[in-house]
């Protein structure tokens, strides 16, 4: 199995354990085969279970070993799209259908947290989007405007409203989402598998899929120790993607995200930075986020891969010096990194990969609530409850982004380049 701890760094260490599962192993007959064991796939395994499916998951390795055991915790609404883009990316009717569901996408997350008492340090305090200079005034500004238009609860702090709730006077201002909130991400991951299983769903893991074909009517995939036949195949591994469908892979430029935490800061440190407990991240190009773990430890994260440079690290040091001077030098206990999966549009897809195989994919780093509302999205859809007149995204085919492998080094070097100089 997996060592989450190396992997993952803090959730690896503070995640409840993860339910027991086991290899796929003989011939199995499933209704519905989900492949990836982060949100989306056990999302779908679960509402399909509460729908009277038999539904199996297959994941490679371990449960939530992706984006959903690695990202921030941040339960953000919404897309980085403003709303008010989303009709002329999509459509009007797609667009207003993706920005409405998505905006009420935390709401979700917390019924579930709350209806299964999954113990993933849930706080829904909301988060806190931090202008950097007159441009991150602007944008904060626009996003405020164009979600209060829709009702959502969303206020823009000035200067000193923001310090006061970041504790820091390095910001403009900020956009404080009450909709939003904070998890432990693979807390949470492990938290849907046992809802799941309790439902009636099937989880292997350690089951990569290693071939895919027609069978008749059915799909058969097959695996190192088995094989299983069923009648819907949903695709749920985003940038993670290997198999099968590897399309999916080459139209994401997959952009490197780390996290560092701290050892739990003293009692004066905690009351006077983010004291309410919201999340919080920057408009920066090369964007910074911070939040606390229920223990006090901060986490601090933004662009880029750790590869044993120590660049990043010792960028978070200064940064972290320089954003709340009181921190003096900090020592990290924990450091991990995985990857968010960047669209053209930088808004998720809908696949119809063959008959009766579908994938959203392209969370773009806001990938808790959106996976979690798309994994019900698809259990209604193939439930026959959701026709795909009425889904959130139009029917698309996967596209290869050009010089893929390219970008993807740019970002990562530039990253480099940009945290060695920064904050001196």
């Amino acid at each position: 199995m997996t060592d989450f701890s190396s992997s993952h760094g803090l959730w690896g260490l503070t995640a409840p354990p993860a339910p027991e599962t086991s290899a796929l192993a003989g011939e199995i007959r499933a209704d519905v085969v989900v492949v990836g064991g982060g949100y989306t796939g056990l999302s779908a395994a679960l509402h399909l279970a509460q729908g009277g499916r038999n539904v199996v998951v297959l994941e490679a390795l371990d449960i939530g070993f992706g984006g959903s055991g690695r990202n921030v915790g941040l339960v953000n609404a919404g897309m980085w799209v403003m709303p008010d883009a989303m009709p002329d990316a999509l459509g009007e009717q797609h667009g207003d259908r993706l920005s409405r569901l998505l905006g009420n996408g935390p709401d979700l997350v917390f019924e579930i947290i709350e209806k299964y008492k999954i113990n993933c340090e849930a706080v829904r305090a909301g988060t806190l989007h931090c202008a950097v200079g007159d441009g991150g005034v602007a944008e904060i500004k626009q996003r405020a405007a164009q979600w209060s238009a829709r009702g959502a609860p969303v206020r823009v702090l000035d200067a000193a409203e923001t310090a006061a709730k970041v504790g820091t006077d390095a910001y403009a201002g900020a956009l404080l989402d009450l909709r939003a909130g904070t998890i432990q991400p693979l807390a949470y991951a492990r938290g849907l598998a046992h809802a799941a299983i309790e439902a009636g769903a099937k989880i292997h893991t350690l089951s990569a899929v290693t071939g895919w074909e027609r069978a008749g009517a059915s799909w058969r995939l097959r695996t190192a120790g088995g094989a299983l036949s069923a009648d819907w195949v949903i695709v749920a591994t985003d940038a993670y993607t290997n198999t099968p469908w590897p399309e999916i892979r080459t139209e994401q430029v997959r952009l490197p995200y780390f996290n560092l935490a701290t050892a739990p800061l003293s009692e004066e440190l905690r009351r006077s930075i983010l004291p309410e407990r919201q999340g919080a991240w920057d408009t920066k190009e090369i964007m910074s986020s911070f939040r606390f773990d229920r223990a006090g430890r901060l986490v601090f994260g933004s662009i880029g891969a750790l590869r044993g440079t120590g660049i990043h690290q010792a960028w978070a040091k200064r940064a972290l010096k320089k954003l709340f001077p009181r921190i003096g030098d900090v020592s990290f206990v924990a450091e991990w990194y995985g990857w968010l999966g960047m669209t053209g549009n930088h808004l998720p897809m809908f696949h119809r990969l063959a008959d009766n195989v579908v994938s959203f994919t392209g969370y773009n780093g806001r990938g808790i609530a959106p996976g979690t509302v798309f994994g019900r999205i698809l259990a209604e859809h193939i439930q026959g409850r959701l026709p795909e007149s009425e889904l959130p995204l139009p029917v698309t085919a996967p596209a290869p982004v050009a010089f893929r492998r390219s970008k993807e080094a740019y970002y990562e070097v530039g990253a480099q380049i940009a945290h060695a100089f920064d904050a001196r």
